[in-house]
């Protein structure tokens, strides 16, 4: 049995849950690949990865290539003699990264694969109202998401969980998911399963502004399960129009109530405790929220200080 040398590659934070259990376990981590810093904030001061924090912390060799083809780095990627790579939320790799090591590249992915290849797994799987997901390791190859199956692990999910709420349910389980992968690989017994490759597979698309925009002609459960699945980032959004004056909205928590509405979709009614858009089958219940330049807020504490005419409009 060949000692693991590990290269690990991840940016935020489900990456570092990760990271810290194969650190606990012993394992022989050569060093760690995480993004380059970026400016952020109002200052526009460079801000450190999770994962570099980490590996900071914890005295792990680290690199921050800008280009994972640049031969530079490809040598210093080398020169760690690493015999596996470890990836989790990290960038899609050249050839030459992912074939380097003797025992290959495995990627921990956040959806029950095939399903939910792509960029925002935890969030879409809420969107679209499922109802299970997982967590699923696999062998990277020249796709996105599409490489041989080595282990699955599943979990429900609840009806009013959220993306962050999930979010750290799925990293516990990827953790015991990832250390079972490597204690598979380490004994020479990690056996995969080719994806299967049909119409019914979903896609998890990179979130942005239009997609995380709420549409309140939609069904009630479909609008809340689009603000569970974006909460509490990026969060979705929408207008508030009152009387001409207009607010850009992030919405944080609902409740749907399902019935017969008679009111135009979209009316905003509130009472000293209470915000409730009208939607065609029934009313949205909005709990917390923020408005620009705000703090996030329940709907009782904006209420507090702000009243809504009869014309008030989500938009």
């Amino acid at each position: 049995m060949e000692r693991l040398r590990i290269v690990f590659m991840g940016t935020p934070e489900f990456a570092v849950g990760i990271l810290d259990t194969i650190y606990q376990h012993n394992y022989d981590i050569v060093g760690v690949i995480t993004a380059a810093d970026k400016p952020a904030g109002r200052g526009q001061q460079l801000k450190y990865s999770a994962v570099k924090e980490y590996a900071l912390e914890k005295g792990l060799r680290l690199l921050q290539p800008t280009n994972l083809k640049d031969e530079t780095f490809l040598e210093e990627l080398r020169s760690l003699n690493a015999n596996l790579n470890v990836v989790v939320a990290f960038r899609m790799l050249p050839e030459a990264v992912w074939r380097m090591p003797k025992f290959g590249t495995f990627n921990l992915h956040a959806s029950l694969l095939p399903q939910y290849r792509g960029a925002a797994p935890i969030n879409w799987a809420i969107i679209n109202g499922e109802s299970e997901t997982g967590v699923t390791t696999f062998f990277i190859d020249d796709k996105i998401d599409t490489g041989a199956m080595i282990l699955k692990a599943s979990t429900p999910i609840g009806d009013n969980e959220t993306a962050g709420e999930l979010h750290d349910r799925l990293m516990d389980l990827g953790k015991d998911t990832v250390i079972k992968t490597l204690t598979l690989i380490e004994n020479g017994n990690a056996e995969t399963t080719i994806q299967a490759d049909d119409a019914d597979i979903k896609t998890a698309y990179k979130l942005n502004r239009e997609n995380c925009k709420i549409d309140w002609t939609k069904p009630g459960a479909e609008i809340h399960n689009l603000v569970r699945g974006l909460s509490p980032y990026p969060a979705a959004w929408c207008f508030f129009n009152d009387n001409g004056q207009e607010w850009n909205v992030k919405i944080y928590e609902t409740e749907f109530i399902e019935g017969a509405n008679k009111t135009e979709v979209g009316t905003i009614t509130a009472d000293k405790k209470e915000i409730n858009i009208a939607v065609k089958d029934g009313t949205i219940k909005i709990k917390s929220l923020q408005l620009p330049g705000k703090k996030r807020i329940t709907a009782k504490e904006l209420l507090n200080g702000m009243t809504f005419s009869e014309a008030a409009k989500a938009l």
